[in-house]
């Protein structure tokens, strides 16, 4: 398949230093409140890439929750791969992929285990179904068919018939505590305008240009 003459320019705006919060998590709060009121699809959506402790790295999307100052959260089955990688190498990325904006946003940090009490009240605040699922699903692990999930789902569905579902507890939260945030905005004949936020030795936020 050849994909060299699929092209096209950037030039829905650009970005400048004096634009920019001084504080990159208020930054990204601006921009995904720019990118949900384009109504695009799942906004929140982000890609987690972590590293195995034989060095394989992965990626998968999964969706934003919650935010504040210390990071980023999402939460997943304690049992499945990027859970495996982070008990062993606990150094991951983020990445929003905002294309019809022609935005990017990059986080690197640290992911750490939310306490239980944080993710009982987001637990509690999921669909039955969803809960029910997260039941159900041993995630990442091999299973011979739909059915036998389905199955399974129908077991967990009959299992909590009554009164509320406990919050698993092979399930629960990751926050990401950022060390770098990078901003990328499109911009004409590949020039485009990317600034890091990084941490200095004194915890303040340094933001740098980087080159495209």
């Amino acid at each position: 398949m050849d994909l060299e003459e699929l092209r096209r320019e950037y030039l829905r705006g650009g970005l400048k230093h004096e634009d920019l919060q001084l504080n990159p998590i208020a930054q990204f709060e601006l921009w995904m409140q720019q990118a949900i009121a384009t109504d695009m699809a799942d906004p929140t959506a982000m890609t987690v890439a972590t590293v195995s402790a034989g060095g394989q790295p992965s990626q998968r999307i999964v969706l934003l929750k919650h935010l504040d100052e210390r990071g980023f959260v999402f939460y997943t089955n304690f049992a499945s791969k990027k859970a495996q990688n982070i008990a062993v190498n606990s150094k991951v990325s983020l990445h929003f992929p905002w294309h019809a904006i022609e935005r990017q946003v990059n986080v690197c940090g640290v992911a750490r285990k939310l306490d239980s009490v944080e993710s009982l009240k987001y637990f509690s605040s999921r669909p039955r179904e969803s809960q029910l699922g997260a039941w159900a699903s041993r995630q990442s692990q091999k299973v011979s068919s739909r059915q036998l999930l389905m199955q399974q789902f129908n077991a967990m569905k009959e299992k909590f018939a009554k009164g509320d579902i406990p919050l698993p507890e092979f399930w629960g939260g990751y926050i990401i505590e950022p060390s770098s945030i990078e901003f990328w905005q499109g911009g004409a004949n590949r020039l485009h305008d990317r600034f890091e936020y990084s941490r200095g030795n004194s915890g303040e936020w340094i933001i740098d240009r980087l080159a495209p």
